[in-house]
């Protein structure tokens, strides 16, 4: 992996730097070997000429100016081909990096004026005796295919990547528009969703608490008077876990936590006793002390607990349930077993007590695994990681 990333490196770098040194060096070339045979008087200037022509190619994505200038005045003082080449290049390399701005044409102009002064050089007689329709014909030829011909080439270039930026631009903000707006549907349907659960579940769940309150009141025998005591203190706990998550869907920012404290470890004993108490056959192993965890660790420990020991009841109501709480240095685990229920009605379930768990587990780092035993019972296996440094016992 280490070497393809070394070789990806590589080829990004020829793609780059490498690539675009390789092309000025041909191009700086191409325009000091292009073959002519200057006057003799010019002789003196070819070897410096070519120098700055060679350094003017070079620099030309720097400064395009300055390399159309340095091939303009090549053309007129060394008078070879050269001259011409390199300002077809600088010409398209300042139109497609400026783009139809001022300096654009600045150089328009001095390759134009190079031109036109150079046909109007006494060693151009040949041209002048085919008369001067022929003089300007050339003239607009030359300008055509030195300053016109790459003008435009560079100006498209630079409009159309003009475009592809614009039309960049346009898509991340689009994209940024519709997370904005699947963020405000999805606030929306949390608020609705509060709504609808402060409505119906909260109100039939604090009915459920103050009948089974006023049934302890009334309660003929001592049994009836627990049971129901342990329904108001249910329905009780349910309500102000209800309140919370409610808040957490509306973001009252204002009033975080809540009256209620946020499920932990600290009540998995508590919530196997509750259990036990409403009638539930439950053996619970666990060790004294518990390794730390964080807080999201802990809420999903409860939760997976708190699942699958109300989901026995549901689906095996009265059968014997094992829950283990197993702690070591590198990792929690929480373990429901239960047998195969018989001769009970069985409470249908959605399927959405388990997604929650494993959502939840997966929240937390954890990894959760269901299924039927060997003795065809059902068993809820999750595993959480533990912070650094905790020390099981």
């Amino acid at each position: 992996m280490r070497e393809n990333g070394k070789w990806a490196a590589r080829l990004a770098l020829w793609d780059g730097k490498f690539r675009s040194l390789l092309l000025d060096l041909l191009i700086a070339f191409l325009a000091v070997a292009t073959p002519d045979d200057p006057a003799v008087w010019q002789q003196w200037v070819l070897i410096p000429g070519n120098a700055a022509l060679f350094g003017a190619m070079l620099l030309r994505r720097r400064f395009p100016l300055v390399a159309v200038a340095a091939a303009s005045a090549h053309s007129l003082l060394v008078g070879t081909d050269g001259g011409a080449t390199g300002m077809v290049v600088a010409m398209y390399t300042l139109a497609s990096r400026r783009g139809p701005t001022s300096v654009t044409w600045i150089g328009a102009g001095i390759v134009a004026a190079s031109h036109v002064v150079r046909v109007l050089l006494p060693g151009n007689g040949a041209l002048w005796s085919d008369g001067p329709f022929t003089v300007a014909l050339g003239v607009l030829a030359g300008f055509a295919m030195i300053a016109a011909l790459p003008l435009l080439l560079g100006l498209w270039l630079y409009s159309r990547r003009d475009l592809l930026t614009s039309l960049r631009e346009r898509a991340v903000q689009a994209e940024r528009e519709r997370d904005l707006l699947a963020e405000r549907a999805v606030t929306a349907e949390r608020r609705r969703i509060a709504r609808e659960m402060h409505d119906v579940v909260a109100h039939r769940v604090s009915v459920i608490s103050l009948q089974a309150g006023a049934l302890t009141m009334t309660a003929t025998d001592q049994r009836t008077e627990e049971v129901a005591e342990v329904i108001r203190v249910s329905s009780s706990a349910a309500l102000s876990e209800l309140r919370e998550m409610l808040r957490a869907l509306r973001d009252d920012a204002e009033n975080p936590g809540g009256d209620h404290a946020a499920p932990s470890l600290d009540g998995l004993r508590d919530l196997v006793e509750d259990s036990v108490a409403a009638g539930a056959d439950i053996a619970l192993d666990m060790p004294q002390e518990l390794p730390e965890t964080s807080a999201v660790v802990g809420r999903a420990a409860y939760r997976v607990l708190q699942e699958a020991l109300t989901n026995a009841g549901k689906h095996a109501p009265g059968s014997p349930v094992r829950a283990e709480i197993l702690a070591a240095a590198d990792g929690l685990v929480v373990e429901v077993t239960n047998q195969r229920g018989a001769g009970t009605t069985v409470v249908e379930g959605s399927g959405y007590g388990l997604i929650g768990m494993r959502e939840r587990v997966t929240l937390a780092g954890g990894t959760l695994q269901v299924g039927r035993t060997d003795d065809d019972g059902y068993r809820v296996r999750a595993a959480f990681p533990v912070l650094e440094g905790a020390n099981a016992s």
